[in-house]
């Protein structure tokens, strides 16, 4: 519930009131993935869906809690993740595109809708193995990235020796 004061910083839509920057957005048709940085806002909600497919970064970290990260991640015809193993826990969503999971050596075949968990632990690695891009987003328990990470591709995330997650959250 927005109280009075409140009230002169939204604006009424589709029987919500909205921050003005957001509802203006919606009232004009712009339908892109934005994000809306509020300092009422607590967590993260937003079309996930809508935000991967629309992604065109090798990697994007949109939220950083203290326990876990909400990665968006596009993989280029052809290209992978690259063989790694992590000492935390990740869920990965493919939302478009086609490619192979490959688990401790085991390869699996991967499309949209699907879903895979990563154990601590546990070698893997991704490729895109279609002819269109893969978008894909992840969750990693705790953070594996410095909150606000964005890699236009993967040689610039393989440059950067300063993503790793350092103990700051989104909030």
């Amino acid at each position: 519930m927005i109280n009075h004061g409140e009230r002169k910083k939204h604006l009424k839509c589709n029987s919500l009131y909205l921050p003005v920057l957001l509802c203006k957005a919606l009232q004009t048709g712009y339908n892109k993935f934005i994000i809306v940085k509020n300092k009422h806002m607590k967590g993260y909600v937003a079309n996930i869906e809508d935000a991967t497919k629309e992604n065109e970064n090798f990697r994007r970290v949109l939220y950083t809690g203290k326990n876990s990260q909400l990665v968006l991640m596009a993989l280029k015809p052809g290209e992978e993740i690259g063989e790694e193993v992590h000492s935390l826990d990740q869920f990965l969503r493919i939302e478009k595109g086609e490619g192979k999971a490959v688990l401790d050596g085991v390869e699996h075949e991967i499309e949209d809708d699907f879903a895979i968990v990563v154990p601590a632990g546990m070698k893997h690695n991704f490729i895109n193995t279609g002819d269109k891009s893969m978008k894909l987003y992840t969750i990693y328990s705790p953070p594996e990235h410095r909150d606000g990470t964005v890699h236009a591709t993967k040689a610039d995330a393989q440059a950067d020796t300063t993503d790793e997650f350092e103990g700051k959250t989104t909030e």
